[in-house]
């Protein structure tokens, strides 16, 4: 198995790549372009960025000019806060569509629960939805309270919930919650900070696999069966990244880094995030 062919199967039959490239601050242009066309080039299908990160234009000119073929791969962009709403919603999606020059989004995310917002962005979301403009519909930065409250009238559970998810913030319950509604967790930041990468138990597993921490950490979220998207605009670290269909965790390896779990975050919390700015 290779990261070209290795997916899971959403709650809609929709199959999505384990592994994707995640664009977040990477500038716009030749920084995102190259990280994109180097990723596809090392196999992935899965790229992953938002309109807040004011790069989808630059995504999509490098899938357009990769030798890929657009159906081959996984496009997943978001809706920022201040696109939030029912009609704001449908706008935002042409806006990216046009900024990635693609008829429809396979994935498309709420980006965070803005209170007061976020059911009436579903309810759009669902509409895109059921006219075909996207494949799979899903939110980012929801706990199991935003998903109780959105599934009280949703019409189409959310099939994703992208969350900060490593090591340090392993969230067990959230992971559980999500299984047990059919809903994929997908870990965003799941290299946690540059520091994750030289702590003694993830160094040690590292070394017992021939394996570079990042690409532990890596698989760790797979062992865990969540979907991951690190972010990098080194070729060498995107290539390295891919390298991790060829060995498995041991039990004891998976429940040393588990048992790391500090429930420290490196972003923003749903509950505090600065809605209003």
């Amino acid at each position: 198995m290779s990261i070209s062919d290795s997916v899971t199967t959403l709650a809609n039959g929709v199959d999505m790549p384990w592994v994707g490239l995640g664009v977040y601050k990477a500038e716009a242009g030749d920084e995102v372009k190259q990280a994109v066309k180097t990723a596809l080039e090392s196999g992935y299908r899965s790229i992953d960025t938002a309109s807040f990160y004011y790069n989808e234009e630059s995504v999509g000119e490098a899938v357009k000019e990769s030798h890929v073929a657009r159906e081959d791969i996984f496009i997943t962009t978001k809706v920022w806060n201040d696109e939030q709403g029912y009609e704001e919603t449908l706008e935002a999606y042409e806006r990216s569509c046009k900024k990635l020059g693609i008829d429809v989004i396979d994935l498309y995310l709420i980006h965070w629960p803005v209170p007061g917002k976020y059911k009436e962005t579903w309810a759009a979301m669902e509409k895109l939805y059921e006219d075909g403009k996207v494949r799979a519909i899903g939110v980012s930065n929801f706990h199991e309270k935003h998903l109780n409250e959105l599934m009280k009238d949703a019409k189409v559970k959310p099939m994703i919930n992208q969350v900060e998810f490593h090591p340090q913030l392993f969230q067990k319950d959230l992971l559980a919650f999500c299984e047990q509604h059919d809903i994929q967790l997908e870990a965003w930041r799941p290299l946690g900070h540059g520091e994750l990468l030289e702590r003694e138990p993830v160094k040690q597993i590292a070394e017992k696999h021939q394996k570079t921490p990042a690409q532990v950490l890596i698989r760790w979220s797979l062992e865990n069966n969540v979907v991951t998207i690190p972010k990098s605009v080194t070729p060498k670290r995107i290539r390295s990244n891919a390298e991790v269909f060829d060995f498995s965790l041991d039990t004891e390896d998976v429940k040393a880094l588990n048992d790391m779990n500090e429930n420290q975050r490196f972003g923003p919390h749903p509950d505090t995030f600065p809605y209003d700015q």
